[in-house]
């Protein structure tokens, strides 16, 4: 997988505006699962090309740090070469001197050439050094997004259960409107209700009877005490 590719996954995933494809979705849970494992696979698949990246990157960190140890060994091999060379030449011996100074040319020659290889990898390194990064803040991008989905996932499961619980309810109380176990309750208060009627009616009758008996005890007792009189009248007269 190139680099390109790599970063046009990773920014394209990590860009994602989550709460837009709930909205267009007719199943979001099932998206969100979707979402997830999509998620899943691309950051494996993200951290396998970047791992690969950065050791790439690492290789050339390593190659250009030999590069530069090289350039200051071979500029250390050249000066001791140099002096020897003066040495030998200032007691006389003439070819020997030239053969050093010879071996100071092949240092310098070395050296030049390993400062040109590192000098020419320092553009490469700086521009990998910056794709690892953009992967490695692309990647801490996706895998905030795969948390903000598996929090997302968890919330709307945890919504639709209740909103399920609440169905369940309601339908549990329309039920028992239906049944409207009152209306029950309600006739039976309306049974006790007339028994209760009867039972004053029994007693409102019963205490009518008992007075009537007592008024004809009255009546009789007036007729007695007329009659009473009315013989007193007349023995007086």
């Amino acid at each position: 997988m190139s680099k390109q590719t790599i970063l046009g996954r990773v920014a394209q995933l990590a860009k994602a505006n989550i709460n837009a494809l709930l909205d267009q979705a007719e199943d979001p849970q099932k998206m969100l699962d979707q979402l997830i494992r999509d998620y899943t696979s691309n950051i494996s698949e993200a951290e396998e090309a970047v791992a690969t990246t950065i050791g790439n990157l690492r290789l050339l960190e390593a190659d250009h740090r030999e590069d530069v140890d090289a350039a200051g060994e071979w500029g250390g091999k050249a000066r001791a070469a140099s002096n020897k060379a003066d040495q030998l030449r200032a007691a006389g011996e003439g070819a020997d001197a030239d053969r050093f100074d010879a071996l100071a040319k092949v240092a310098l020659q070395r050296q030049l050439q390993s400062e040109r290889e590192a000098r020419d990898a320092e553009p490469t390194i700086a521009a990998q050094t910056e794709v690892v990064e953009k992967l490695k803040s692309g990647l801490d991008r996706m895998k905030g997004k795969l948390t903000e989905l598996q929090s997302k996932r968890d919330q709307l499961v945890a919504r639709a259960k209740t909103a399920q619980a609440q169905n369940q309810m309601l339908d549990a109380a329309r039920s028992i409107d239906v049944l409207d176990p009152t209306s029950e309750l309600g006739r039976f208060e309306e049974k006790v209700r007339r028994e209760e009627a009867r039972a004053l009616g029994k007693e409102e009758l019963a205490a009518s009877s008992l007075d009537a008996q007592f008024e004809e005890l009255d009546v009789a007792s007036d007729q007695a005490e007329i009659e009473a009189r009315l013989a007193a009248l007349k023995q007086t007269a």
